[in-house]
């Protein structure tokens, strides 16, 4: 990540012998090696964390410690002052990683249900989806704490947690889906450049990739905030005019329609649509394990998407009544297109501004994680991880942009690209989401020291836990009757 942070941390022990000892401070430069579980043996509790300035004040002046909400403060090492980390920048970040060019297809995946069936798995979704990502935000923080040191990613996470066979298989997951995702940004990306200006493709690839790609690298936390904060308004300027085109013909009665039934094939597209748990790390380096400044993130970051699927979903599904429950199967915005030709530019224009979001949380994202998983030093821009980052995504979209899609469906029983087959390993990371809050909640071998910040104890977590797999086992149902219709 391009933020340059130098960390100071103080765990405060809970007796009070231990509060007066001294603490021992992790340097930034130094990134802290990954956990591993142990069993038996005196636990410590882990509790807040004091930036250095405030606690060279405190024991200097013999007062009482305070708990602070930040667990460590950013510093600029060029001018050594304090950056904190800005909530509205994390809020567009959210808000961009989730807006994909998805959402124009998402009528295409409701229109059986209807608009009111459609707005309720919406919603649904989006809720399940904001406990995920809390739950990620929960474990980060707690393993920072346990660390000592901001830069925590999936690698330490699953290590803490689940121990060596789960990191493997999380990064397995993790991996495969981040790569995949950005091949089809880089395609999608500069198919869209080379129709808009005509050179080469491998020039317009190169072209995205190296603009976005060293805006990562080489832009402060305040100069990739500004940008990202530019490129979602511009979404939302962009939206708000298909918007207004294509509801020439809405027909508020429509809206009215609902087919339930229906509703559960659409979950595994939504939820795939809400995809930002990636950036949720690095949510909290930017904001200093300040869980509260990073819920509000994420609460408010992914409301924004979900306003703009309700407000699409009811454009399209307004414009083509009697779609619910009759079986018929049209894509909505190819009609659209054809039927107004101010339609296409538009929808070339937001497609490439929100893959221009997508692409800078996912490479964000990405970028801390190897950085984590080669343990390379924590508050340091080093450029290798950018590279395995940015270089594998740009070469395989000129080679062959459904590599992933087709490793996916190697038994050759679908052809092209098969989004719930996507779906299944992004259930398979949210299954293991909530496997490690599981496991650092109620584990005898590990401590929390962040009290949870999702309610509902075993029941919110079995939910989440169950949601996945049943995700992955209907879709896993439904592959085997579709192979035993072949044969």
């Amino acid at each position: 990540m391009a933020l340059t942070a130098s960390l100071r941390c103080y765990p405060l022990l809970g007796s009070a012998a231990a509060a007066a000892s001294s603490s021992v401070s992790l340097p930034a430069s130094t990134r802290a090696p990954v956990l591993h579980r142990t069993t038996g043996g005196p636990r410590r509790r882990l509790q807040r964390c004091l930036c250095s300035q405030q606690y060279a004040e405190k024991q200097s002046s013999g007062s009482q410690q305070q708990q602070l909400e930040r667990l460590f403060s950013n510093l600029n090492q060029a001018t050594m002052k304090h950056e904190p980390g800005s909530v509205t920048s994390s809020i567009f970040l959210v808000a961009g990683t989730t807006v994909g060019a998805g959402i124009l297809a998402i009528p295409a995946v409701t229109q059986e249900a209807g608009f009111l069936a459609s707005a309720v798995t919406c919603i649904f979704c989006w809720i399940y989806m904001v406990v995920t990502g809390l739950l990620v935000a929960e474990v980060n923080v707690n393993t920072m704490c346990e660390l000592g040191s901001g830069g925590v990613s999936l690698v330490s996470m699953a290590m803490r947690t689940l121990g060596t066979f789960g990191v493997r298989t999380a990064c397995i997951s993790y991996l495969f889906i981040h790569y995949a995702l950005l091949v089809a940004y880089v395609a999608r990306s500069s198919e869209i450049i080379t129709n808009s200006v005509g050179i080469p493709l491998w020039e317009s690839a190169a072209l995205f990739s190296l603009a976005f790609g060293g805006l990562c690298y080489f832009g402060s936390q305040r100069v990739i905030g500004a940008v990202n904060g530019f490129l979602v308004f511009s979404i939302l300027a962009s939206f708000t005019t298909l918007v207004v085109v294509a509801s020439g013909n809405l027909q508020w009665s429509s809206l009215l329609e609902a087919n339930f039934a229906a509703a559960p094939q659409s979950i595994p597209i939504i939820a795939l649509s809400f995809v930002y748990q990636n950036v949720v790390p690095v949510l909290c380096t930017n904001l200093e394990g300040d869980l509260s400044k990073v819920r509000k993130a994420i609460v408010v970051g992914t409301a924004i998407p979900l306003a703009l699927f309700l407000i699409w979903d009811a454009v399209i599904l307004g414009t083509l009544p009697g779609l619910a429950g009759d079986g018929t199967i049209i894509d909505p915005l190819e009609q659209l297109r054809s039927s107004n030709g101010t339609v296409g530019p538009i929808v070339e224009a937001f497609s490439f501004l929100a893959i221009g979001t997508s692409y800078i949380g996912f490479v964000l994202g990405l970028s801390d994680f190897i950085a984590d998983l080669l343990k390379l030093p924590s508050g340091q821009n080093k450029p290798l991880p950018y590279v395995v980052t940015l270089l594998p995504p740009l070469v395989l979209s000129l080679l062959d942009p459904e590599i992933f899609f087709k490793a996916l469906d190697f038994a050759g029983t679908y052809g092209g690209k098969d989004p719930f087959k996507l779906s299944l390993i992004m259930n398979r990371c949210r299954e293991e989401t909530s496997a490690m809050s599981w496991s650092e909640r109620y584990s005898d071998d590990l401590e929390a020291p962040v009290p949870p910040i999702v309610p509902g104890g075993k029941f919110t977590l079995s939910f989440v836990m169950g949601g996945a797999l049943l995700v992955i086992f209907s879709e896993i149902f439904k592959d085997i009757m579709q192979l035993q219709g072949l044969h």
